[in-house]
């Protein structure tokens, strides 16, 4: 590339990381290139990213939301509460208006993050575009009519004409981006604090309050109400393909899904058990990573009813899902008395 071309690059350049998730990715890129040198699991820990929500009142093709990461932007805000850092979110009423603002803060030197819809990034494999408007990635110049783009799910730096990128930005439906852009606001090499025991342990207490929430969709809760609607399914149903298909897509297609998530929240507990001096939690890593490999076995026996290798059994992929809320249960209880 012939940086003399290049308009909006950054003074300091920009390294790509290539990351496990898009929000968790392009914070730690971020946060990392602004001179907060951040590792993804530490920034999905800080953020507090690890959850489990059963949403039937929102839906994604028609079928109900599953999620197990925290809400879009709640990672931001964590680490943002974490570190001290403030992030400057801005989101926009018109196309025009979002993408004026983004080229001129390339203009001047930013690294950007943004909010946009998978299913326009024309990078992406047609076969694995759907319409997803919470993916992260980060921009940090433009050459001639194409944004120069570090998504942290690519191996390596993209490029993404204008207009796509507009149409990615402004997609209309659930959760709709509006042009969504973000970056810390002191951009300096003593930027915020730096992970301590005690903002490790708070980000780790809100992620078990979440897990072990008295409300029946989220946490472990909501495990067991999805396990209840799986064990009810008629196993000779068209429905209950179309359902239990959605289920592993949402876990293991869609972001880093129900295993990568708790092995990704594992690597954070090792990371803080060895810098954040609290060595209690490397037991609590090697937990997790058993409770992630049993997320993987319950994805693979959905997956091999729906291909028809094995018979339809509702009430065993749902005996599944309950062992996995007991586990989880009894994880994060352990957890939390552990960092009392």
């Amino acid at each position: 590339m012939n940086m003399a071309e290049t308009q909006g690059a950054p003074a300091t350049p920009f390294t790509h990381r290539h990351a496990a998730h898009c929000e968790s990715g392009s914070v730690a890129n971020l946060l990392s290139h602004y001179g907060r040198p951040l590792s993804e699991p530490m920034a999905f820990g800080l953020g507090s990213g690890l959850s489990f929500a059963y949403l039937n009142f929102i839906r994604i093709q028609e079928m109900p939301l599953i999620a197990y990461r925290a809400p879009p932007r709640g990672i931001i805000k964590g680490v943002s509460a974490s570190l001290g850092i403030p992030f400057q979110v801005e989101r926009f009423r018109s196309p025009g208006a979002g993408t004026a603002r983004l080229d001129a803060l390339l203009d001047q030197g930013r690294v950007v993050g943004l909010q946009t819809s998978v299913f326009w990034l024309p990078y992406f494999p047609e076969d694995m575009r759907f319409h997803f408007n919470a993916h992260n990635l980060v921009v940090y110049g433009r050459e001639g009519d194409d944004y120069l783009i570090s998504d942290p799910v690519f191996e390596h730096p993209v490029r993404c004409p204008r207009a796509d990128l507009e149409r990615a930005r402004f997609a209309k439906g659930m959760l709709e981006p509006k042009g969504l852009l973000y970056y810390p606001q002191a951009a300096t090499q003593a930027m915020g604090m730096i992970a301590t025991p005690d903002n490790i342990a708070r980000a780790i207490r809100r992620v078990a309050r979440t897990m072990l929430a008295p409300v029946p969709i989220v946490g472990t809760r909501g495990m067991r109400w999805l396990a209840r609607r799986i064990a009810r399914l008629d196993s000779k149903a068209a429905a209950t393909s179309r359902l239990i298909g959605h289920i592993v897509r949402m876990q293991e297609e869609i972001g880093t899904g129900g295993g990568g998530f708790r092995f990704l929240y594992a690597a954070f507990l090792q990371e803080a058990a060895e810098s954040g001096s609290i060595p209690v939690l490397a037991e609590f890593s090697t937990r997790l990573l058993d409770i992630g490999d049993e997320w993987r076995a319950f994805a693979l026996a959905g997956a091999r009813m729906v291909k028809g290798r094995d018979a339809f059994d509702p009430p065993a992929i749902a005996a599944l899902l309950s062992a996995q809320a007991d586990r989880e249960a009894v994880f994060f209880r352990d957890l939390r008395r552990a960092l009392a």
